[in-house]
């Protein structure tokens, strides 16, 4: 089980989860581990300390009082407020050193933002122990967490599975729940690293897959995957399951998912991973295995993007056409989000804040042997789906757009296998989105579609698997 920092945010947050435990406990659910993200903002509080003291001013009293104050209100003994107060203090130390040196190298910035997972980890062990569950805070190198030396963006080495599996086999008490600091870990030098985007999801995956576990519960503040952005689309429903590689495209396009970095141990090991809400417990969440049996798993958006033409001035059939053009894109930085290719011509979408704009190098480069067209005001809409019906979900989809006179500039199938992605006019983005969530999630299609024997609640709880 993994919680993240909304779930720790507060006193009555951190009683929510342990009491959660407890509960899953009661029911025979064991957790082998219990990982732990920092408390509500801490980490940010942490950064902010570091440039308070790169700036000559020492300031960890909100951190002060969140942990003290929790630790206070729970009535814990002295040794849990002694260790806490102790890494305050450590802290403390180690933000006077900053302040005189004036550096905050990526190694010191790591060792500073650990202090939140340390501390929570150690808060939520001691209250588990208070509501009867026998437990421990465990630093993740305690249980074989090793990383590269890449401070602030580490990856997990591959020796550490063997070594996780071992320390929970001989060392650890499997009568006690484990609790572990997500985020960070050791590198080979015993140097604290964090593990960049999706580090404490990483963690509990990593643990998961040593362990062989039945499942990874990961914890967020949503009822797992919606079929939309509820924001666009008030309609959206609940995702009952999704493959790896459905998940890492929706976590791509922003759906509140696992960073793909964090599925790979478990896709790897065949663990499925099951997101839930800490703050609607009772709901089934979405499970992450190896496949999906949707037409339609979801849809997603992108706004504001900007499609690049790149058409060739030179002859049919000219050598090394695209290679030149990718070095070009490649030199200048811009990260391409939906491609699509001819031979002598490509268009790709940009991020609007990393596009192209008059004058910018890449036409430069270009010139000579290709005219860059720019358009911008532009959307992506995504489709997660079995490319293997692609047919079937395009003909719906341009069926509904012509009934909406919405015009498709752009169509790219992902080599993913699970997503169709349409590049439309910006200002016509949700409407689009709408109609096909109405079509393929909804039952109320602007167009006469193949009727299904279940409707989306009946699905939902037939693909449910406790």
């Amino acid at each position: 089980m993994k919680f993240g920092g909304s779930s720790l945010a507060d006193a009555s947050r951190v009683d929510h989860v342990c009491k959660l435990i407890k509960s899953q406990i009661s029911t025979g659910s064991f957790p082998s581990a219990v990982v732990c993200s920092a408390m509500g903002k801490t980490t940010n509080n942490l950064l902010n300390a570091g440039d308070f003291a790169l700036q000559g001013r020492i300031s960890v009293d909100p951190l002060r009082t969140l942990h003290l104050a929790t630790i206070e209100e729970f009535g814990m003994g002295e040794h849990v407020r002694e260790d806490v107060e102790g890494l305050l203090d450590e802290l403390e130390n180690m933000l006077s050193g900053v302040k005189l040196l004036q550096e905050l190298s990526p190694r010191s910035l790591d060792m500073l933002v650990s202090f939140g997972e340390r501390m929570s980890s150690r808060i939520v062990a001691a209250r588990l122990n208070q509501l009867g569950v026998p437990a421990a805070a465990y630093d993740s190198w305690t249980v074989g967490m090793e990383t590269t030396s890449n401070f602030g963006d580490a990856t997990v080495l591959p020796g550490s599975e063997a070594k996780i599996r071992n320390c929970f086999k001989e060392k650890i008490d499997p009568g006690t729940v484990t609790v572990v600091t997500g985020f960070i870990g050791h590198d080979v030098n015993g140097k604290i690293t964090t593990l960049g985007r999706g580090g404490s999801d990483l963690t509990a995956t990593t643990i998961g897959a040593a362990c062989g576990l039945d499942e990874v519960q990961v914890w967020k503040d949503v009822d797992g995957i919606m079929s939309c952005d509820p924001r666009m689309v008030p309609a959206a429903v609940p995702v009952s399951k999704v493959s790896f590689e459905e998940a890492a495209e929706l976590a791509y396009f922003g759906a509140k998912v696992l960073h793909p970095i964090a599925m790979m141990p478990a896709m790897r090991a065949k663990v499925p991973v099951r997101v839930k809400n800490s703050y609607n417990p009772d709901h089934p969440g979405t499970v992450i295995k190896d496949s999906s049996n949707s037409l339609v798993t979801a849809i997603t958006c992108k706004r504001d993007v900007q499609v690049v033409d790149v058409v060739s001035t030179r002859m049919l059939g000219a050598y090394g056409f695209l290679s030149k053009v990718f070095e070009a894109f490649e030199k200048s930085r811009l990260s391409v989000d939906v491609l699509a290719s001819s031979e002598v011509s490509v268009s790709m979408t940009l991020d609007k804040k990393h596009g192209v704009f008059p004058g910018h190098p890449l036409c430069s480069d270009l010139e000579g042997l290709a005219a860059v067209n720019v358009k911008s005001g532009k959307g992506i809409v995504t489709l997660i789906t079995d490319v293997s019906r692609s047919s079937e979900v395009l003909a719906t989809v341009f069926q509904v757009f012509m009934t909406q006179g919405i015009e498709v500039e752009m169509l790219s199938q992902g080599a993913s296998k699970v997503n169709i992605s349409l590049i439309v006019d910006d200002k016509v983005l949700e409407d689009a989105v709408r109609s096909l969530h109405a079509c393929f999630f909804e039952e109320k299609c602007l167009i006469d579609m193949p009727s299904s024997n279940m409707s989306p609640e009946e699905e939902y709880a037939s693909e449910y698997t406790p």
